[in-house]
């Protein structure tokens, strides 16, 4: 049996490329005829993806660097690491939230502007301090906006700093509901946490209904004095009208991890280098997930955690699996069931899902698919590609 291929855009954490056993994969940045790709923040919209490929593995959780839409209509799963990065992100949010309290960017900036001799910079220190006199968190009402693995860990961490949580995510799954604490207050409408929140976080992701989602209407509905955190995606806030909120001191401070041209300079803003998921464990977790989720994928078919098929787990009960990724219309299951028939193949278990315009069907048959059923099951309208799935030798 041939090796698997892999093609790797961005270093991977080695915790998770070991994961790969050498004498199944061939894996590395020269891989021409890639089953799949793993990818960190490469930019893959001007990238020729090889016809080769099967599945795209993004270590972290945004997927905006790859064009999801196209390699929908080729097929191609496209995976990410929801939850694996989730603490990092978190503490960094709590030190966004600590900095904006207690003034420390500007306090920073104030004694390193000093000069003097140390009498005089006593002096100095005790005349100027009271311009960064901040505020203490307990109390303080934190307003989170989307409540997935970080809004979640970010709303139990305010809890137990002693703040009011209010929650907002009409998205929210079964499980992330379940995990969320009974203290979180959830709000029925976004203005909500922006009219009631001494500090709101951002945790969506950046599409066409999140972007601008903070614009000139909601900063003005949010206290004075508030203060603005994003370690989402830069284009959930426009931009200007943040800049006005801070100018009218509407907002206390804007913490973010996308420094722009005109942010990093502002006095009210704490801008660092999207340090959001930069952490050993977090790379070393998001490796892990991602390898383990594309491994399954080329080995088994199944599928978890892709952002634009469906989640599909059956466990194997026969040695031949036959993999279908095709358009969501009626019928396509019997024409499948139909071209297994006529070849005489009888299946012994079968799953199909769908989500949005993409069906996936596994079958599980007791004898080797023959190539008539297989061609005749790739030329149905709306089939998109076929995977045969050998039993792996134990």
């Amino acid at each position: 049996m041939s090796k698997h291929q892999i093609l790797i855009l961005n270093k991977i954490s080695t915790l998770g490329i070991k994961r790969l056993p050498t004498d199944e994969y061939e894996v590395g940045s020269e891989v021409t005829a890639p089953d799949a790709v793993l990818v960190r923040s490469a930019k893959m919209h001007d990238m020729v993806i090889p016809s080769s490929v099967q599945a795209i593995g993004r270590a972290g959780a945004g997927t905006n660097n790859i064009p999801v839409a196209d390699m929908s209509k080729r097929g191609v799963v496209v995976f990410n690491t929801p939850g694996a990065n989730a603490n990092a992100v978190k503490e960094l949010v709590l030190t966004g939230m600590l900095m904006a309290a207690r003034n420390i960017g500007p306090a920073m900036k104030f004694v390193e502007g000093l000069e003097g001799d140390d009498a005089t910079l006593s002096r100095l220190v005790e005349d100027g301090k009271k311009h960064f006199a901040g505020v203490e968190l307990p109390g303080r009402t934190l307003g989170i906006i989307g409540l997935g693995a970080v809004g979640g860990i970010v709303a139990d961490t305010a809890l137990k700093l002693g703040m009011k949580v209010l929650g907002y995510d009409p998205e929210i799954t079964v499980d992330a509901a379940w995990r969320l604490s009974s203290e979180v207050k959830r709000v029925h409408g976004v203005d909500d946490v922006f009219k009631h929140s001494d500090f709101i976080t951002l945790h969506v992701p950046l599409i066409d209904a999140t972007r601008h989602l903070v614009n000139a209407e909601r900063v003005g509905m949010m206290k004075h004095g508030a203060v603005l955190i994003n370690f989402a995606r830069e284009g959930v806030i426009d931009e200007q009208a943040v800049l006005d909120g801070l100018d009218s001191k509407k907002l206390r401070a804007y913490v973010c991890d996308f420094p722009t041209a005109r942010m990093k300079s502002h006095p009210g803003v704490v801008a660092l280098p999207h340090l959001g998921a930069s952490t050993q464990e977090a790379e070393d977790n998001c490796a892990v997930m991602v390898v383990d989720q594309v491994r399954e994928f080329l080995e088994n078919g199944n599928i978890s955690n892709s952002v634009n098929f469906p989640a599909v787990m059956m466990p194997r009960e026969a040695a031949h699996r036959v993999a279908v990724a095709s358009a969501n219309i009626p019928n396509m299951v019997g024409q499948i069931s139909t071209a297994m028939a006529k070849a005489e193949i009888n299946i012994h278990n079968m799953v199909n899902k769908s989500r949005g315009d993409i069906a996936y069907t596994m079958l599980d048959l007791d004898s080797p698919a023959a190539e008539t059923a297989l061609a005749e099951i790739r030329a149905i309208e709306g089939v998109m590609n076929v995977r045969v799935l050998p039993k792996r030798q134990e």
